[in-house]
């Protein structure tokens, strides 16, 4: 049985998915030196926000979300044979991080974790109770989606709704400013330099699956834990190889260019680099995080809606912020015509060496 993509948008720094290719194409950045802690300050590193990072109630990312859904086509979603599958990595972690400062905040207790939070978009939007959750760090969308199809080609459901969310808060910077790759540098994709840099960013995204025929069709997908260390990836990039193996063949019969996850860090972004360049000769490989920031684990479904529309369009935008010296010569550094191709190989990589691949094939 095909799945295919029915419907989908995102909205980032930028606006929703047409307003970003725009900003994109046009090579500029979202990203802007900003305090890592918001209103507590701390050291400036680069960020994509949509508004001010704060602990607000409801939370800051609350309108803007509901504005997104609201445009979602309606089916009865949330109930038997329409599930929904929801993705964040940080799920009411703002909410967390008010309490942890301030435990008589009442007002942050309903929006404290993964479960109440789904329960007010839920109840914002009419939905039934049939949903899922998935977080798994920056492979939390790819997960969802690869759970949609199986539940398409089992017949358990009719259609299926990925939605993905994350916007930013202190607590999170912090982390990623501890783990030293959020610095006061802005992020080069695939650069080889002494120093990696990555940017964040808000992100938030959906898409339909189903059946029905459409011009998208969900060729192929993979996932690989390396399961070999909490944060680092295994050092001979057996994860990214074997990761790409699934789409050995459709290479032979395909003409597809990459998508990758390119945050701006060394030791992965070459090992991801020069798998592509091995196994996929003369594909061309480009990252957008140098412009609208690593979405977390939104990105895999954020990134994938913006490729739709700039292969819809007709022109790839290159990847942003970076220079050469490149890992590898497959990186595009320059806007490409998309007339030479006929699908879009999508890869997302997390923490613990999680990696996650998504073909999409392309008939106008």
């Amino acid at each position: 049985m095909k799945v295919f993509i029915e419907a989908a948008d995102c909205q980032t720094c930028f606006g929703n998915s047409c307003q970003t290719l725009s900003a994109l194409h046009a090579g500029r950045s979202g990203l802007v030196m900003q305090p890592v802690l918001g209103p507590d300050g701390g050291d400036l590193v680069p960020l994509a926000l949509r508004n001010e990072m704060g602990t607000p109630i409801p939370p800051r990312w609350w309108k803007d979300l509901i504005n997104l859904l609201n445009a979602i086509p309606q089916y009865p979603w949330g109930t038997e044979g329409y599930p929904i599958l929801f993705a964040s990595s940080n799920y009411g972690i703002d909410s967390m991080y008010a309490l942890s400062k301030n435990p008589t905040l009442e007002a942050q207790k309903s929006w404290a974790n993964a479960g109440l939070v789904l329960e007010q978009v839920k109840g914002a939007l009419n939905w039934g109770p049939c949903c899922s959750s998935f977080s798994h760090a920056c492979v939390s969308a790819h997960l969802a989606a690869v759970q949609g199809e199986k539940l398409l080609r089992a017949k358990v459901a009719k259609k299926v709704l990925l939605v993905a969310f994350d916007y930013l808060g202190p607590f999170v910077t912090a982390g990623f400013k501890a783990l030293k790759i959020l610095n006061n540098g802005m992020p080069s994709p695939y650069m080889n330099s002494e120093m990696g840099s990555i940017g964040l960013g808000d992100g938030a995204a959906w898409a339909i699956l189903g059946t029905d025929k459409t011009s998208w069709e969900i060729a192929g997908s993979s996932v690989w834990n390396e399961m070999y260390h909490f944060t680092a990836n295994e050092p001979e990039g057996s994860g990214f190889s074997e990761s790409l193996r699934p789409f050995f063949k459709s290479f032979q019969n395909q003409r597809f260019w990459v998508k990758g996850h390119g945050t701006g860090t060394l030791e992965a972004g070459k090992l991801e680099c020069l798998s592509v360049a091995k196994h996929f000769p003369g594909t061309p490989l480009v990252s957008w995080k140098g412009s609208i920031g690593h979405t977390l684990g939104s990105c895999a479904l954020v990134e994938a809606v913006i490729a739709i529309r700039a292969q819809e369009q007709g022109r790839i935008p290159a990847t942003i912020g970076t220079r050469h010296p490149l890992f590898a010569d497959c990186v595009a550094t320059d806007n490409f015509d998309a007339g030479a191709f006929n699908s879009i190989l999508m890869l997302c990589n997390a923490f613990g060496g999680a990696h996650g691949g998504w073909l999409l094939h392309y008939e106008p």
